[in-house]
């Protein structure tokens, strides 16, 4: 199955936190789009992976992703090497997306920085027709994404655009509540967790108010990309 989008996410519940309304919105103008979680979130705080393995698929399914996978690196310890490079390199051409989202270049949790230039990475290594991968015995083709664009997470990093998502904020929301066990619940006994608090649930609409406040609208998402973005005609801007 070949798709418009591939989302990449270090943890389940990145790419709803950092792209989820934009994801909902490319869905719902006919690109088809799936999700790649490159860990089971085990060290997380809260929860267990087999928790967050039943809430990623219910926020797929309210996402409308045609699937999600898990490649089942090691949460914290996963590095940016040969081995995961290559099961990167081989969902890409087995997808071939053009256009690739991925974890924030810069964060407060070190699986995001690592995850972000691991799939950087084997985006760029994709489309090099030398290195050999196969799936199912077939040999598989090179390719190489138009684009690659990482979301924002913890840190407020600065947008080189801002995709507006008025109609899907309430669908990003819904996505990220799917995961009952990770954030703020009063009535919870888990351990706290930097985003398991009041103010990290309310951060992710008023930041969502502040990057549409930017661009004119009422909500936005923000991305930083790896080159100079082109426009095409500039009535076209909002």
């Amino acid at each position: 199955m070949k798709v418009d989008i591939l989302a990449f996410g270090a943890h389940p519940d990145d790419v709803e936190l950092g792209c989820g309304a934009t994801l909902a919105k490319e869905i719902s103008l006919g690109k088809k789009a799936g999700i790649i979680d490159l860990t089971r979130g085990e060290l997380g705080t809260r929860g267990s992976a087999e928790i967050r393995e039943a809430e990623a698929k219910k926020a797929a399914e309210i996402l409308k992703v045609e699937f999600r996978i898990n490649l089942g690196f090691s949460d914290g310890f996963f590095v940016n090497d040969l081995k995961h490079q290559m099961e990167i390199i081989k969902v890409i051409r087995k997808y071939k997306p053009q256009v690739v989202l991925c974890n924030a270049i810069s964060d407060r949790h070190i699986d995001h920085a690592k995850g972000s230039k691991l799939v950087s990475d084997a985006c760029f290594l994709s489309g090099l027709r030398k290195i050999v991968t196969e799936d199912d015995g077939v040999q598989q083709k090179e390719w190489r994404p138009k684009q690659v664009y990482h979301y924002i997470q913890w840190q407020n990093l600065k947008p080189d655009f801002v995709v507006e998502v008025n109609d899907f904020i309430q669908t990003k929301l819904d996505a990220v509540m799917a995961y009952k066990s990770q954030f703020y619940d009063p009535n919870s006994e888990e351990p706290v967790s930097p985003i398991a608090t009041r103010n990290f649930l309310e951060s992710i609409t008023y930041r969502a108010r502040d990057l549409g406040r930017l661009i004119g609208a009422e909500y936005g998402e923000g991305f930083t990309a790896e080159r100079e973005i082109a426009v095409v005609s500039l009535d076209k801007l909002i």
